[in-house]
């Protein structure tokens, strides 16, 4: 484990950032290592630089105060990067990145190769609040540090539901829960709660999904049009693709949502057969066993006949061993 106060030693600016598109995991992690280093060093300055996350963590402290302009007018000493599986998945924080005396990354995809000067990266972990929860002292700690990183793990880990969660997880988030929160509340109003609008887009995307490969998957997509017509955003399509996961007899789920003309961004999750984290490091994307992403391509009926090839690939491998 890193030792985060002795590898900040006296450095009086500090960067945090973490993946576009921000998640629970990554906000999380983020603004829980903010509240930290907030009560540990209090001669320092230290900025979260991110995308404007979803308004459903507005919850949690420092929230108001993130940087999504990545107006950074001096060097960090010292800059950390957070569940961000590769340099350019930090987006427009790549250059404030580049630009520290120090770099630290903490991360737990299994697709990150380490591109800091100081590497921490554990893919057995459920999170990177899981890993930061490891590494923080409890002096430093209090019930906003512990609502943010419960979050995070919270959030990667379905609700504590996925294989992801192993016994040293659940001793985290028992710890975490000594602390004095509204642990329901946030994991209805930040999980399973939708708007209106979201239900809509969900119900619209079950309605017109298609199950192919003998029912194995299933595949559900939201183009430019329908998201302009809904004066929706990404952040509007949270918890498709695991909803089009639970669907019986289904192997591996995959959701796009159109980014520009014929380029779509990619979700997908595995019930436990399909490394589909192998599959979308194909297309230059990464992510985990059950739960990965890239951004590829085409039309919907290119991006799916591309993936189809490999799914399939796994699955026969698979049925291959089982007959042998």
């Amino acid at each position: 484990m890193i030792d985060i106060i002795s590898e900040i030693g006296d450095s009086k600016r500090i960067a945090i950032m973490g993946h576009m598109r921000p998640d629970g995991d990554c906000v999380g992690a983020c603004l829980g290592l903010k509240l930290y280093l907030d009560n540990a060093l209090k001669d320092a300055k230290v900025t979260v630089f991110l995308e404007k996350p979803s308004e459903t963590f507005s919850y949690i402290k420092n929230y108001g105060n993130i940087d999504s302009d990545y107006d950074c007018k001096e060097a960090p000493d010292v800059c950390f990067s957070l569940d961000s599986s590769t340099p350019d998945r930090l987006g427009e924080g790549l250059l404030i990145f580049k630009s520290a005396k120090k770099t630290i990354c903490i991360d737990h995809h299994i697709s990150n190769r380490g591109f800091a000067m100081i590497n921490h990266i554990e893919p057995e972990a459920s999170s990177t609040c899981e890993l930061l929860a490891l590494m923080f002292e409890d002096r430093y700690m209090d019930k906003e540090v512990a609502k943010a990183l419960f979050t995070g793990i919270m959030h990667d880990s379905g609700v504590f539901q996925y294989s992801c969660m192993s016994r040293r997880s659940f001793e985290v988030v028992g710890r975490l829960c000594d602390y004095d929160f509204d642990r329901s509340r946030i994991i209805d109003e930040s999980f399973y709660q939708k708007s209106y609008v979201q239900n809509q887009i969900l119900g619209r995307t079950l309605l017109e999904s298609i199950l192919f490969m003998d029912g194995k998957c299933i595949a559900g997509s939201v183009d430019r049009k329908t998201m302009d017509f809904y004066n929706i955003t990404y952040k509007d399509l949270d918890g498709i693709v695991n909803q089009l996961r639970v669907t019986r007899g289904v192997e591996v789920a995959i959701f796009m949502y159109e980014i520009h003309s014929l380029e779509y961004k990619v979700s997908m999750r595995s019930n436990g057969k399909v490394d589909v984290a192998r599959i979308a490091t194909l297309f230059g994307g990464g992510g985990h066993v059950r739960a990965a992403g890239c951004t590829m391509n085409g039309t919907i009926y290119d991006v799916l006949n591309n993936l189809s090839l490999h799914i399939e690939e796994q699955l026969k491998a698979i049925e291959d061993a089982d007959d042998r």
